[in-house]
């Protein structure tokens, strides 16, 4: 992350996701050849001897990408203008004839500290700013739309290829956004995780729980997402719904979950119960304005009390807030109880006037 502290351009801290050049990271990259590299480098060489060359093999397209040694990375995909066309057209020959900054993930997680610290101070803009890493969870918080998506797939395929570098052969597979073994290719696996807001009849209350942990809610195989909804909020809270309704998606990279939002509107005169399977520690419905009260307080959402460290002290002389909610700007939850509160779910009405059933 790039910090930018309070200065005459901003009286707050800003932060952002920093990208690097090839010439800054070329330090750590290792071998002068990045790709195409052979079984063994020569012996006190920065190169290797042993490369693949392109018209020697039937599969060329596929082996020049390989990368056997030094850290690993990934490629992203290419961020083309807007005033050029996406998909390829007849005159596509190859990769040369793309336009546009491609993106990579490299995984320096095995890299010399000493070399990694002395990358962070050379490829700083100015004396003002400061690059280090930081807990990516929070740290979502200052990623914008452009940034949010490149970092979420580059920590997933980094994760993956190195959770999946060898066959059950014991062969190695070749990094990528696939692997590619003997004779099949391995794709990266995403694992579907349902997040429900729950509302009763009238529309102006919401189920909210806390958590004793954080399980995911995985949907089962062969389950849909609307079966996965309705099973999960009955083992947590003995509530059964209705109408579910999908509001939006989020990658959630930690190590390769896909969250996806749902609304339900519980049936009416019904006990909650959290001793089914004791995952939540209390459940209860809150009112729009409760909800609201809490959304307006400055240390009313979880995850966001580093955002502004001035503005928190301030805020730690009021009254604490009845309750907490996750922060809207860094996870699904907030932004189905942010958005539900606001009157900003158009599918909720139709859904309790109970036109249909899902």
């Amino acid at each position: 992350m790039l910090t930018n502290p309070p200065g005459e351009n901003s009286a707050e801290e800003i932060r952002k996701l920093a990208f690097l050049s090839t010439a800054q990271v070329k330090p750590l990259l290792g071998l002068d050849r990045l790709f195409g590299q052979g079984q063994s480098a020569a012996s006190g060489d920065s190169v290797s001897t042993d490369v693949i060359e392109p018209a020697e093999l039937p599969e060329q397209k596929i082996l020049q990408a390989a990368r056997l040694r030094g850290p690993r990375i990934v490629f992203l995909g290419v961020h083309e203008r807007e005033d050029v066309k996406a998909l390829p057209t007849g005159n596509f020959k190859s990769a040369k004839d793309l336009t546009g900054t491609p993106y990579f993930a490299l995984d320096i997680s095995k890299s010399d500290p000493a070399e990694v610290e002395k990358l962070l101070q050379s490829a700083s803009p100015s004396p003002s700013h400061k690059l280090e890493f930081q807990e990516s969870r929070p740290a979502a918080a200052w990623f914008d739309h452009f940034d949010a998506p490149i970092f979420s797939l580059g920590r997933s395929m980094v994760d993956w290829n190195a959770r999946n570098r060898f066959l059950p052969t014991g062969s190695i597979t070749k990094s990528g956004p696939y692997r590619r073994g003997l004779h099949n290719f391995a794709h990266p696996r995403t694992d579907a995780v349902v997040i429900m807001g729950v509302i009763d009849e009238t529309g102006d209350r919401i189920l909210l729980g806390n958590n004793k942990r954080f399980p995911p809610r995985f949907v089962e195989p062969s389950e849909a997402f609307e079966d996965s909804v309705k099973r999960e909020i009955y083992e947590e809270s003995g509530i059964k719904v209705r109408n579910v309704v999908y509001h939006s998606g989020q990658p959630w990279p930690f190590p390769a979950n896909l969250m996806v939002g749902f609304y339900a509107i519980a049936e009416p005169n019904q006990e909650i119960r959290v001793d089914l399977d004791n995952e939540l520690g209390d459940a209860r419905w809150f009112t729009r304005e409760e909800v609201l009260e809490v959304l307006a307080h400055p240390l009313g959402t979880t995850m966001g009390s580093s955002l502004n460290a001035k503005a928190n002290t301030e805020a730690e002389k009021l009254p604490p807030p009845a309750f907490r909610v996750p922060n809207k700007a860094q996870a699904i939850a907030g932004v189905l109880i942010h958005d539900w509160a606001h009157h900003k779910v158009p599918q909720l009405p139709r859904a309790v006037n109970n036109s249909s059933k899902i």
